[in-house]
């Protein structure tokens, strides 16, 4: 998992919560890097893992609402660094739909290392399904990032998630009448 995820969770944490939270958190999940991440970086994801969970017993928050958190967080923070992905995008809808062929293809070619989940979708009238895989299991971390696009275009769209056998999860997003 590419270093900036880890920096921009550490950054939130900060944020959030305050810097003595991340020193502890650090030091309870006790990562092979110290703590120490680079954005161009490059990590094992369990370290990301290793650290939300001590932040979860830490604060009496679900790991899973965190990640979630974390995604949104995460999304603005994208917007931030990279607005060029975001030029043009008329709705929500649009912008979603083209995160495998946009901007995964962009981020390949900026970091050719990167180890992507991978989005399925497929548009109807009124709404659109996603089927994100990934060997890594961080759904809750797409369920923030897709709400927080949600919210960065306004809102008006119901996000749905149904969590296959497989591992996989299909997320719906419904136009809101």
């Amino acid at each position: 998992m590419k270093g900036m995820v880890f920096t921009e969770f550490l950054e939130m944490v900060e944020m959030k919560f305050s810097a003595d939270m991340v020193d502890d958190i650090i030091d309870d999940s006790a990562p092979p890097s110290g703590g120490a991440y680079t954005a161009v970086g490059t990590y094992d994801h369990v370290e990301l893992v290793n650290m939300v969970v001590a932040l979860s017993k830490r604060c009496d928050i679900p790991v899973p609402t965190l990640v979630q958190v974390f995604g949104e967080h995460l999304f603005g923070r994208f917007h931030t660094l990279y607005p060029t992905f975001f030029a043009g995008q008329a709705s929500v809808m649009d912008f979603l739909e083209g995160i495998e062929t946009v901007i995964h293809t962009e981020v390949r070619k900026l970091y050719p290392d990167a180890q992507l989940p991978q989005f399925d979708c497929t548009r109807d009238v009124g709404g659109l399904q996603m089927r994100y895989s990934s060997p890594r299991h961080f759904g809750d971390l797409a369920e923030g990032l897709i709400k927080g696009a949600v919210a960065h275009f306004g809102g008006g769209v119901q996000v749905s998630r149904l969590d296959q056998d497989n591992g996989d999860i299909v997320f719906d997003l419904r136009t809101l009448a």
